[in-house]
C-alpha cells in the first residue's frame, strides 16, 4: 500500500516516463504545424489544376521578372557584400560591431518598415530624391526598385555567412602567402576565397532565395504593376483575389525552389 496522498511509483520514475512523452507531444505539435500547411499545398491540387493555374497570363511575366531581378540582386550582393564582409571580419571594436549589427537589421525588420525606409531614402521626397530627380533617374515603382528592395532584405544573409567564414581563415596562412611575395589581392582571391567557398556558396544561395521570396518591401517600394514590378510573391497576392488555383500553382513553384536550395546546401555542407 502507498501512503495517503501518494499514488504510483517514486517521483523520479514517474518523471522519467512523463518527460519523454511530454517532449514528444510538444515536438510533434510543432512538426505538424509546419508540415500540414506544406502538405496541403500538394494534397489539395492535381496535375491538371496545377497546369491550368500556370497558364494564367500573369504567371510568365512574374516568373521571368523574379528570375531577372533576384539574379541581379544576387550579383549586387556578391559584388558589394564580399568586400564588406572581409572588412568586418578583419576589424574589431565598437564601431565595427555597430556596423555589423546594422547590416543584420534587415533580417528582423518588419517588411512594412523596410518599404517605408526605402521610400524615405530613394523616393521623390526622400533623402536622395532630389539628386535622383536632377539626374533624371527615378527608382520607386520601377524594376530598379525591385532589385533595390530585394538587395536590402537579402544582403544580410550573404554578408553574415561570409563574415563567419572569413573569420575562420587562419591569419598565419595569409602571413605565409604574403612572405612568399603574393600581393594582398592575390592572397584574397587565391587563398581566402577558396578556403571560404562552401560558406560563401551557402550564403549566396540563401540570399538569392530570400530575394526571390521578397514581398512586403517590394510591394511598398516598387508597387504591384503586372509585367513591370510584379514578382512571383506579388503575383500570388494578386491571384488570391480572383483565382486560388493560380496562387497555389505559383506557391508550389516557390516551395520547390526553396526545398531544392536547402537540399543543395545540405549536400554541399556534407561534402
Amino acid at each position: 500500500m502507498t501512503p495517503a496522498g501518494h499514488s504510483g511509483g517514486p517521483p523520479s520514475i514517474r518523471w522519467r516516463w512523463l518527460w519523454p512523452a511530454a517532449a514528444g507531444v510538444l515536438a510533434l505539435a510543432l512538426l505538424l504545424l509546419i508540415a500540414l500547411p506544406l502538405a496541403a499545398l500538394f494534397l489539395t491540387t492535381s496535375p491538371r489544376a496545377l497546369w491550368q493555374g500556370l497558364r494564367d497570363p500573369m504567371v510568365g511575366p512574374a516568373i521571368r521578372l523574379s528570375l531577372i531581378t533576384s539574379t541581379a540582386s544576387l550579383g549586387l550582393v556578391l559584388l558589394t557584400g564580399t568586400p564588406l564582409a572581409w572588412v568586418l571580419a578583419r576589424r574589431d571594436g565598437r564601431l565595427w560591431r555597430f556596423v555589423e549589427t546594422m547590416v543584420q537589421l534587415p533580417v528582423v525588420l518588419p517588411p512594412a518598415v523596410a518599404g517605408v525606409a526605402l521610400l524615405l531614402a530613394f523616393g521623390r521626397r526622400g533623402l536622395l530624391g532630389h539628386l535622383l530627380a536632377g539626374a533624371g533617374a527615378g527608382i520607386p515603382f520601377t524594376r530598379a526598385a525591385v532589385v533595390v528592395a530585394q538587395t536590402f532584405v537579402a544582403a544580410p544573409f550573404y554578408v553574415q555567412a561570409a563574415v563567419s567564414m572569413f573569420r575562420r581563415v587562419e591569419p598565419d596562412m595569409l602571413l605565409v602567402a604574403r612572405t612568399l611575395g603574393a600581393s594582398r589581392p592575390r592572397v584574397f582571391f587565391r587563398v581566402v576565397l577558396p578556403l571560404s567557398r562552401a560558406g560563401l556558396t551557402s550564403g549566396a544561395a540563401m540570399s538569392w532565395a530570400r530575394a526571390l521570396g521578397e514581398f512586403g518591401a517590394t510591394l511598398m517600394f516598387a508597387g504591384n504593376l503586372s509585367g513591370r514590378t510584379q514578382t512571383l510573391p506579388l503575383a500570388i497576392y494578386t491571384a488570391l483575389e480572383s483565382d486560388l488555383r493560380t496562387a497555389q500553382s505559383l506557391s508550389l513553384i516557390l516551395l520547390a525552389v526553396a526545398f531544392a536550395l536547402l537540399v543543395a546546401i545540405r549536400v554541399g555542407g556534407r561534402r
